[in-house]
């Protein structure tokens, strides 16, 4: 399972790992939340790279640093709670621990919360012996009046514990030079506890496998985990092949049946023996004191109160989209005045150098003032709601949000990390697709891709707000019509969160049948949002990212979409053929064809829906200014939009087809077109028939 070359630059995260030859390699494995990347971004500040594990879909980063003159690899594994996987990337932990070639580990903890971490570290002692302890977050320790006695807890290990504060950048010298120390020495294996009396029988009854991680894989073999035995056939051979290995492990298996009759049971009894361990490890080496974190507990019974938790929820978020839709209000104007301005001077350079008119115009009017509008709507709100959205995830918020909804996902019996899923999608549907990789059970993991599409993501969240704007508020008064128009835009999410929520059932009680899993949510603590890290995640990694595939969906959308509405059959545009087509089908569901063929026409990317309808309607496809809202009214109560006919395009942006970067994700997590299928199908049924419904009660007011 050796790592192969990549390299760094834009396409890093696409390709695969490499650890530089000559150089020593050192795993950093830690649970989540545990401040792992903040120590690994710390010691090898811009020297690393991130790519995908050999054969998995799985990213992670490959960095170096320098201690005595010697150069290391670190690999920053992802974020496990134990070496019994529970998912691909706990597998992938796992697996690198294993079978790599590893010359020390370091194991990250977090000092609040020890006993959690120690289970772990107790595990990856007996892979290998060369391993640094990184009690991490001791700023928070200190607060919270919670000591450790870092020299009685190496006793017990015989390892050595380093205390740091990363993202302070304490400790970490020292953290560096144990490792230089570690690194260098014989691995003298000593298993640090031991497992009930009938799997040790077992475990040591094995016979074919030697080496100082021989207790390890035995172990394994016995857990029965198929994706660690796969690893191991890989990398040792097939099982089958070894006739006393295989005959073992068969009987080893047998003797344990006496004891634990299914696998479920035996991981059970193994996972307690390593939490006994880490529990009497805990009481020996930490003084808890008296514990000051009262505000934490005063904010979750706040945040998390039976009820409080879901008004506070949804208090927040209008909050959120207030904020949003009120900021965004003025740079928005000013930034399609000036695109659209810089549009006609365009024109007029490529006038006076006496270009074409066939090229003039399908460059500026189609192409040219589709971007600016997507980019003159699209930029200003996600600059806005994506640092606001990520404040509330850096401040610890986001697993709150699991917790208040784990009952109703249960009710559906669906898993409560799906939240998480969720509220990514409010970013990205494709985003919000690959997160559900945090749910262990696959049949959970499927309902929540599946249904992920029904929250609008950020290329649907400017047209809703425009079509709110136009249709709903304004007549309102300049200082009432944002906190109106965000009220109404909650209800609308809240409409897609109701709307997951029967979908859900629904597949659940028919092609995904079975019952909610349960599951362990940690509960970070609150911390004090870092806003220079905030601005870069949330301008960078999402804002910008969503925007550059929204601006080269639209640039050749834009010149198809003007050459449909300018290009002529008889006396008609082509545009109004295919229109006509639909608008029978477009009537029923309270639109009309222009609306259906945007809809189909913005299959790769939401952001250009509304541009699109707009250049159809238009007798010669030209695109009227972002901002002039009331231009953009005119042009669409000209063409038969009603109220009616706002609330369903707002109901079917919200429920129908995934863009095509999000169902070519789901195709690559599922690795099935009928699933990809059936997540196209699934919202687009779910917006016809509430469209058809609104419209058979409301349409003829």
């Amino acid at each position: 399972m050796g790592l192969s070359g990549a390299s760094t630059g834009k396409n890093a995260a696409q390709k695969t790992l490499f650890l530089s030859e000559g150089k020593k390699v050192v795993a950093l494995a830690g649970n989540p939340n545990v401040g792992k990347s903040t120590v690994f971004n710390a010691l090898t500040g811009l020297r690393q790279h991130t790519g995908n594990w050999p054969g998995k879909t799985v990213t992670s980063a490959v960095g170096e640093f320098s201690q005595n003159g010697e150069t290391f690899s670190l690999v920053d594994l992802p974020g496990t709670y134990s070496l019994f996987p529970h998912s691909k990337e706990e597998s992938v932990a796992r697996d690198f621990l294993c079978f790599e070639k590893i010359d020390a580990a370091v194991v990250v903890c977090d000092c609040t919360t020890l006993e959690r971490s120690l289970s772990l570290v107790l595990q990856v002692l007996e892979v290998t012996g060369r391993v640094v302890v990184c009690l991490n977050l001791a700023d928070e320790a200190e607060k919270k009046n919670i000591k450790i006695n870092e020299k009685k807890l190496e006793k017990i290990l015989g390892v050595p514990v380093v205390l740091t504060d990363a993202k302070n950048k304490k400790g970490l010298e020292k953290l560096k030079e144990k490792i230089f120390e570690e690194s260098g020495k014989d691995e003298d294996y000593r298993p640090p506890f031991s497992y009930d009396t009938a799997v040790e029988t077992a475990i040591k009854s094995i016979e074919g496998i030697g080496g100082k991680r021989a207790r390890f894989l035995k172990a394994q073999l016995l857990f029965g985990d198929e994706s660690f035995k796969e690893a191991f056939e890989k990398k040792n051979g097939e099982i089958k092949e070894n006739a006393p290995l295989s005959k073992s492990v068969d009987e080893a298996k047998e003797l344990l049946s006496k004891h634990y009759p299914t696998g479920v049971l035996l991981k059970d009894s193994m996972t307690l023996s390593l939490l006994s361990k880490a529990n009497e490890i805990s009481k020996l080496c930490v003084d808890e004191g008296k514990r000051n974190d009262s505000l934490d507990r005063k904010l979750d019974r706040v945040f998390t109160g039976a009820k409080t938790g879901i008004p506070v929820m949804l208090l927040l978020l209008a909050l959120v989209l207030f904020i949003t839709i009120y900021a965004a209000n003025y740079p928005s104007e000013l930034l399609s005045r000036f695109l659209f301005s810089l549009g006609e001077k365009l024109r007029g350079v490529l006038e006076k150098i006496g270009a074409a008119w066939w090229i003039t115009e399908p460059l500026v009017d189609g192409v040219y003032k589709t971007m600016a509008w997507v980019v003159s709507v699209m930029l200003p709100p996600m600059a806005i709601f994506f640092p606001l959205f990520t404040l509330l995830e850096d401040f610890g918020y986001l697993p709150r949000v699991a917790f208040n909804l784990d009952h109703c996902f249960k009710k559906c019996n669906a898993c409560g990390k799906q939240s998480l899923c969720m509220c990514m999608g409010l970013g990205c549907n494709a985003a919000g697709v690959v997160g559900c990789r945090i749910i262990d059970s696959k049949r959970e993991r499927l309902i929540a891709i599946l249904t992920n599409a029904f929250m609008p993501c950020n290329g649907r969240f400017p047209t809703i707000i425009a079509i709110i704007s136009m249709f709903f508020s304004a007549s309102l008064s300049a200082a009432v019509k944002p906190f109106f128009a965000a009220l109404i835009l909650t209800a609308v999410i809240l409409l897609s969160v109701l709307a997951t929520f029967s979908a859900s059932r629904l597949l659940s009680k028919t092609v995904l049948k079975g019952e909610s899993s349960a599951f362990t949510l940690e509960m970070p603590p609150y911390r004090v949002p870092k806003i220079g890290s905030v601005l870069v995640r949330s301008v960078f990694d999402r804002t910008l990212f969503v925007l550059s595939r929204a601006v080269c969906v639209s640039a050749p959308m834009g010149l198809f979409i003007w050459l449909l509405a300018n290009i002529k059959i008889g006396n008609s545009a082509v545009v109004s053929y295919v229109s006509s087509f639909l608008d029978f089908p477009g009537r029923l569901v309270g639109l009309d064809g222009v609306i259906l063929l945007s809809f189909i026409l913005g299959f790769p990317a939401n952001e250009i829906v509304l541009p699109v309808a707009l250049m159809c309607y238009t007798s010669q496809g030209v695109l009227c200014d972002a901002a002039d809202l009331s231009s953009v009214y005119s042009v669409l109560s000209q063409n038969g939009w009603t109220a009616v006919t706002g609330v369903c395009f707002i109901l079917f942006s919200l429920m129908h087809f995934p863009c095509s970067t999000t169902l070519l994700t789901i195709f690559k997590e599922t690795k099935s077109f009928r699933w990809t299928v059936l997540s196209f199908l699934l919202p687009t049924v779910y917006g016809v028939v509430l469209c058809f419904l609104v419209n058979l009660v409301f349409g003829s007011v």
